[in-house]
């Protein structure tokens, strides 16, 4: 079942609860408030415009592990010739515009509307949300964004304008100071990058410390 927020009151229903395809919760508000408890708690937001807001906690959650991530060799060698610049929060809110704006395969529209970027771009403002961004000739071409909770970085999206930006962007965040990169729901690319599904509650006590 899934559970009505109220909207003076900020906690989250037991993630165990959640249905099978992870939907735990409907309605609340974007709030920091709100989505520090829910990312705290292993549950993010994921609805289309014009629904309600939908609150999710995957039963299994795809993860990377920075240390068991895979690099192609070209990859590799695209990566040391020096073509990318990549930053870190430098441009959050191009980044996530982008992510909202960039056409996908098989998909129409984003779930990235004006309502998350606004809180999105709050929460990067107070240090919570960061941008990974990714420059060939000076152009943001690709990059990354998500909410990081102790060691763990919630990814949110990515996208990429030329080849490889996105990757780019992932390799770099698994370098830096993050135990664990949390990719939510799995999808062909993420697989072949090494990601894999661990149980939520083993990810709540890598979330949890």
């Amino acid at each position: 079942m899934f559970f009505q927020l109220l909207d003076d009151d900020y906690g989250f229903p037991d993630p165990a609860l959640a249905e099978n395809d992870g939907l735990l919760a409907i309605g609340g508000d974007l709030s920091m408030e709100r989505l520090l408890t829910a990312y705290s708690n292993g549950i993010f937001p994921w609805f289309s415009e014009g629904d309600p807001i939908l609150w999710y906690s995957p039963h299994e959650r795809c993860v990377i592990y920075p240390e068991k991530i895979k690099i192609s060799k070209s990859m590799k060698k695209l990566l040391a010739n020096g073509s990318f610049k990549i930053s870190v929060n430098t441009a959050f809110e191009q980044v996530i515009v982008s992510c909202a704006t960039t056409p996908r395969k098989d998909q129409n529209g984003t779930w990235i509307t004006n309502e998350m970027q606004s809180a999105y771009i709050n929460l990067h403002q107070n240090g919570y949300a960061h941008s990974v961004e990714v420059y060939l000739n000076e152009k943001l071409v690709g990059g990354l964004y998500g909410v990081k909770i102790n060691g763990v970085f919630c990814g949110e999206s990515m996208f990429s304008k030329v080849s490889n930006a996105s990757k780019a962007a992932l390799i770099y965040l698994s370098q830096l100071n993050v135990e664990l990169i949390d990719c939510q729901l799995p999808n062909e690319h993420l697989m072949s990058m090494g990601a894999e599904m661990i149980d939520r509650e083993v990810y709540l006590q890598i979330l949890r410390g």
